[in-house]
């Protein structure tokens, strides 16, 4: 895709703007050797979805990747409380579906990677599969101290917006792409440490106000729109809003995320077979991390051939 053209004034004291142009993965030698451990997967997800899908995910893929993976939500419920410990995080936002709500999740989901330490923060949804393995052979293409925002855009245009509080009462508007959070998408902590100007405490919250769009908008807006640090698009995170029928067989499993369609759609799952059939598995999750982890003790016993 095209980069964001026609940025308008930057913001008074911003940092210098990064390199323009993208950044291709490191040569060799630069390669990191990159950890599971030095990844903080941040699962986004609200009360009402903590049995249908979150059980799913804690018994699938969270299964290979616990120690790295922090579910945020806006309920304290204990029986969750129980199976992830303190790797539940009750956000205390709002449980209603609104750009506030959803900007106050991702400010807590920042806040906290910041925290943590770690080298990549990657955010997902309560419907996305995350196959840790091809996670980390993506990340570890990169070092985490360059700036790398990297996911799928649900459009195939950039986006426009206006920022509504310029001094003098003028508005400057810019244009820049975003990765959706439906599909999951990964920033370098180099990265991540100049958003936070924008990001950091409560000021994501007052940045998504002031351009009026939702939380992996905004992310965009800062990373494109202020820092102008291009989004790397890549085709190997999926979320609901594609035809997921047309990812089949063995280039399921080469996949970063997967996702399934919501009840209206639920024909819209990833094309595997031979583990679970549709009524066992509508998701398709199960079957895929049969696939990637055979071993797992409740996936059925590999047929002798």
């Amino acid at each position: 895709g095209t980069g964001a053209g026609g940025r308008g004034g930057g913001l008074a004291g911003s940092p210098q703007p990064a390199r323009k142009g993208r950044l291709g993965p490191a040569g060799g030698s630069a390669r990191e050797s990159l950890e599971l451990k030095d990844i903080f997967i941040a699962v986004k997800t609200t009360r009402k979805y903590h049995r249908s899908r979150l059980d799913l995910l804690l018994q699938t893929w969270i299964s290979q990747a616990r120690g790295q993976t922090f579910i945020f939500t806006d309920w304290e419920d204990q029986e969750l409380r129980l199976k992830a410990g303190d790797h539940m995080i009750n956000t205390n936002c709002s449980a209603v579906h609104t750009r506030q709500a959803l900007c106050c999740k991702m400010s807590v989901e920042y806040d906290k990677f910041l925290e943590s330490g770690q080298k990549w923060f990657c955010h997902v949804d309560d419907d996305n599969y995350v196959n840790p393995r091809t996670l980390l052979r993506l990340l570890s293409a990169f070092s985490h101290s360059q700036d790398v925002y990297v996911g799928r855009p649900s459009l195939d245009h950039p986006i426009e917006a206006a920022d509504h509080v310029q001094s003098d009462g003028s508005k400057t508007t810019v244009k820049f792409w975003f990765a959706t959070g439906g599909a999951g998408f990964c920033i370098s902590r180099g990265l991540a440490l100049k958003m936070s100007p924008w990001a950091s405490l409560g000021n994501f919250i007052s940045t998504a106000e002031r351009v009026r769009l939702p939380d992996d908008c905004t992310i965009g807006y800062i990373i494109e729109g202020l820092l102008e640090v291009k989004l790397l698009h890549s085709p190997l995170f999926h979320s609901h809003l594609e035809n997921l029928q047309r990812l089949q067989g063995e280039s399921v499993l080469q996949q970063v995320t997967l996702s399934y369609g919501d009840p209206e759609n639920k024909h819209n799952v990833v094309s595997v077979g031979g583990v679970f059939g549709l009524q066992q598995d509508p998701t398709r999750f199960k079957s895929v991390h049969c696939l990637l982890y055979p071993d797992t003790i409740w996936c059925p016993a590999k047929k002798m051939s």
